[in-house]
């Protein structure tokens, strides 16, 4: 089965920076996408960022545009988001997912989950 081990969550000021690993094992595919979500307190998860390993395909959403960077290291199985000018809104639990094929915005199209890691923003 597909593994996904996520990291680098922490505590920072608004406007400092945090890096999120996302680590994925056991597939075989090569037509694939990891995605980052997140979910905040008493909130939806939300789509944050997408990349899809045949194209490179990169997906944003609105709110992070500007700030937030994912990329792919293929060699190492590792997928990053980069997290600059943090804002306090940016709070939440942090997730990576893998699903076959193109990037998707709804969470329920992915089919496996990390654990998550929480990003906490102060003011």
């Amino acid at each position: 089965d597909v593994q996904l081990q996520a990291s680098g969550g922490g505590s920072v000021q608004a406007g400092g920076s945090l890096r999120l690993s996302c680590a994925a094992s056991g597939f075989t595919f090569d037509d694939y996408s990891i995605g980052w979500f997140r979910q905040a307190p008493g909130k939806e998860r939300e789509g944050v960022s997408c990349i899809n390993s045949g194209y490179g395909d990169k997906y944003y959403v609105d709110s992070v545009k500007g700030r937030f960077a994912i990329s792919s290291d293929r060699a190492k199985n590792t997928v990053s988001l980069q997290m600059d000018s943090l804002k306090p809104e940016d709070t939440a639990v942090y997730y990576c997912a893998y699903r076959r094929g193109s990037c998707h915005a709804v969470a329920g199209e992915y089919d496996y989950w990390g654990q998550g890691t929480l990003v906490t923003v102060s003011s």
